[in-house]
């Protein structure tokens, strides 16, 4: 155990450093912090949980120590103690009168949504305690966005005040009851599409982590896998299937949505991060029903080249094919109850 304990130790500094590059800023380094919870699953999947939580307990801590307690509590909320919980479950298993049962892959799938909403909103707690101040970030950053994508295009002054000066006999009695406001409808639009923005920025952010760590849990599984230290087989992610209970989870979620501050932010994340889970289910039932059929690769193939060329829109079909799927229930065998 206690040689465990050394490898996470070490397998959380690297993981540190890997964090701690990205305030280089620099295209490698950005690189380098995508990788970053690779070590600590890879240790909590290959020997134990419980070296992830001393690898996630060492990398804080040298952030802390290194180069400020903000990075090391950020490590910790957003990199670490995700992969070591999402590491935990994947080796939990009980014993059953036909064996060891392993954790369902479909509520490991609930799960990584859940990770990555409440990683979302402790990583936006500790930037902003203060909600207001979140908020205006965030209102901040949709601006830049839409002045990016629409750039402002308002006419001169000269033209404005042509446009406002009154014509003929007008300019006495006029029966006009207020000046002519001088604002741009280019501006308002803007100022919508941004307030729109701000609003929906959490779920965008929690959909991409939720993408992320199902990528990660999966490529750790895979070398730890090929190195022969998995503990449990590997699963048939094809069938994965979330139970029922996540759409309570889903609609609780939806409610939270017109909660005040950070409860309203975490309900919006929750939902992004959910989206993420059932598309990623809808991509596996997708396999599954596919089994067998002539043409297979072919319709795999089409698929695929869709979500490329469509930029993951085509992501939204896929949420609702792995939402209908969970709540028909339809590919689990009759009597066999839900995982």
């Amino acid at each position: 155990m206690a040689q465990h304990i050394g490898i996470g130790i070490g397998a959380g500094l690297v993981s540190a450093l890997l964090f701690g590059v990205l305030l280089k800023a620099t295209p490698l380094a950005i690189l380098l912090y995508l990788v970053a919870p690779l070590p600590i699953l890879i240790v909590g999947l290959g020997w134990s949980h419980k070296a992830a939580l001393a690898a996630a307990a060492a990398g804080s801590l040298a952030l802390v120590l290194v180069i400020a307690p903000f990075m090391g509590l950020a490590f910790a909320a957003y990199i670490a103690l995700p992969a070591w919980w999402l590491a935990y479950l994947t080796l939990l298993g009980r014993e059953t009168p036909a064996g060891l049962e392993w954790y369902p892959t479909g509520r490991l799938l609930g799960w990584i949504a859940a990770t990555a909403a409440l990683a979302f909103i402790a990583i936006a707690v500790l930037s902003s305690p203060n909600h207001a101040a979140f908020d205006a970030q965030l209102r901040g950053l949709a601006q830049t966005l839409v002045q990016t994508r629409l750039p402002e295009a308002r006419p001169p002054a000269e033209t404005r005040r042509a446009d406002a000066r009154p014509t003929g006999g007008d300019a006495a009695g006029s029966d006009d009851p207020a000046p002519r406001a001088d604002t741009d409808p280019a501006d308002v639009t803007r100022g919508e599409v941004a307030d729109a923005l701000a609003r929906v920025v959490p779920a965008f952010a929690a959909n991409g982590l939720a993408l992320l760590l199902a990528f990660y849990l999966w490529a750790s599984a895979r070398i730890v896998k090929i190195s022969g230290r998995l503990p449990r087989p590997w699963p048939d992610i094809p069938s994965t299937a979330m139970p029922r209970s996540t759409l309570a989870a889903v609609a609780a979620a939806a409610a939270m949505c017109f909660a005040p501050g950070y409860v309203g932010v975490f309900g919006v994340a929750l939902l992004g991060a959910f989206s993420a889970a059932f598309a990623l289910q809808g991509l596996a039932a997708f396999h599954d029903r596919s089994r067998g059929r002539p043409g297979r690769g072919l319709m795999l193939f089409g698929m695929y080249l869709i979500l490329f060329v469509t930029q993951g829109i085509a992501l939204v079909a896929l949420t609702l094919f792995g939402l209908a799927d969970t709540a028909l229930d339809r590919r689990r065998p009759k009597g066999d109850p839900a995982p």
